[in-house]
């Protein structure tokens, strides 16, 4: 062994005690034992490089960590490695008002940013709940998707450049923050994605939007699961659709017992919901929005619904939607994002939903879903009295049928919340033998001693 960690950093900066290993050893994702040996806080580029150095000298793995709100895995230690938090490198550098982008340190919170943008007449779109805690690094590591995916696409799409620093111990400027640059291939985009396996961002340029107008959020009671495509199709076919949400009853009652403030937002009960948000781009829009409301209720697709007046009521009508993740943390749920073309989300929810109610007859099962974008997420709740055991060989066996049944309709096992260590074992439901095989020869290519983030994605 050569020099240790505590002579590369200074004494505040290299934690081993159990509460900052318990802290920083994993993320969100439930029902994984971790396991860190030393949590790690570089400030600069040269301290990680000086760090990814001294893993290959020592053989030691580090594993990337930023807000810690990822659901696959990707960020926890399980076998004693290093953890990389970047929570001190989190300074927004620089802003260019003529291409309208900004550079960031990876530990930027992904509110923070949307902050600053707002405060130049701008706007970074990326939105989830997890928006106070996650980091642009993270979001980076996972192309990070969220509500406005329907209107601003995924994190990939707002990265003009990124600094990178491989497990090999090179460091890469990867496209400068171009436009256009045919030069080649584009290694930016093969980092983005790849949960911190080929490299760590120390770096980012990102694109900003221009402020998007006024927005109208309505929330809609649906009693058809056949209905909830058809009021996309018209609502998309008039109006510029920022997000188009689904969830259903069960996850409602779940968010009304976990936040007590809120109460149930019509006097009946309905099976789905929808919260539909678009842009108000002149004063005729919302005029319009109501006569769709109203062609919807004649043709039995909604049942009820509402039109926030206010920003305030818009943010309560969206907490009915953002706070199920947060609602059903208490039930340490196992958790399931998928995706299939926005074309196929008819017939795969109906499937999905009966697969869902014969694999899990005594579980309670919460679902809701990025509909716009093809994107469903499922959230199994894990009964009180049974033990972790028991609950994950329930999910495993339920996992096989339902993933069978999404490589029928040619989706992803992870929408995107990454594949980490939670979906690695149903990879290939997606990813062919090839793919898999090509994965690993680029992992080798990038990380020679598998240092970085190891047994994520693949063995």
């Amino acid at each position: 062994m050569s020099e240790k960690l505590e002579d590369l950093f200074p004494a505040d900066r290299v934690l081993k005690d159990p509460s900052s290993l318990t802290e920083y050893g994993h993320d969100w994702a439930k029902n994984i034992e971790f396991k860190a040996s030393a949590v790690v806080f570089p400030k600069t580029t040269q301290e990680v490089l000086k760090l990814v150095a001294w893993a290959r000298a020592n053989k030691a793995a580090l594993i990337p960590s930023g807000g810690r709100t990822g659901l696959s895995g990707a960020a926890t230690a399980t076998k004693g490695e290093v953890i990389v938090s970047f929570q001190k490198m989190n300074r927004i550098l620089e802003f260019n008002e003529t291409d309208h982008s900004v550079v960031v340190e990876p530990g930027v919170i992904t509110e923070d940013l949307q902050n600053f943008a707002r405060e130049k007449g701008l706007s970074f779109p990326v939105d989830f709940a997890a928006r106070g805690s996650s980091q642009i690094g993270g979001n980076i590591a996972t192309n990070a998707g969220g509500i406005n995916v329907v209107r601003y696409g995924l994190t990939r799409d707002w990265i003009a450049s990124l600094e990178v620093v491989t497990g090999s111990g090179a460091l890469l400027h990867l496209n400068q923050g171009l436009v256009k640059n045919a030069s080649g291939y584009d290694l930016r985009h093969l980092m983005i994605g790849s949960e911190g396996t080929l490299g760590f961002v120390t770096r980012a340029e990102i694109k900003l939007a221009l402020r998007p107008k006024e927005g109208m959020v309505f929330l809609f009671a649906v009693d058809r699961l056949d209905a909830v495509m058809e009021v996309f199709k018209i609502f998309r076919g008039a109006l510029k659709l920022m997000a188009f949400e689904m969830f259903t009853d069960k996850a409602l009652d779940v968010v009304l017992t976990g936040q007590k403030n809120l109460q149930a937002p019509f006097s009946e009960r309905h099976p789905y919901y929808l919260v539909v948000e678009a842009e108000k781009e002149t004063e005729a829009s919302e005029e319009k929005a109501l006569e769709l409301f109203e062609a919807c209720v004649e043709k039995g697709f909604i049942t009820d619904g509402v039109l926030a007046q206010s920003p305030q009521q818009a943010r309560e009508l969206w907490k009915y939607r953002e706070d199920i993740s947060e609602s059903t943390a208490p039930f340490s749920p196992y958790k399931n994002d998928v995706s299939v073309r926005v074309s196929k989300v008819p017939s795969f929810l109906e499937s999905t939903e009966k697969l869902l109610k014969e694999g899990y007859p005594d579980l309670e099962v919460v679902w809701f879903g990025h509909i716009g974008d093809g994107n469903l997420h499922i959230n199994v709740l894990k009964p009180a009295a049974w033990s972790k055991e028991k609950f994950l060989q329930a999910c495993d066996r339920v996992n096989k049928v339902l993933f069978k049944n999404l490589q029928d309709f040619g989706g992803s096992i992870s929408a995107e919340h990454g594949v980490g260590l939670v979906k690695k074992p149903y990879l290939f439901y997606t990813r062919s033998a090839e793919e898999i095989e090509i994965f690993k020869g680029i992992k080798k290519v990038f990380d020679p001693d598998g240092i970085l983030n190891p047994g994520k994605i693949f063995d």
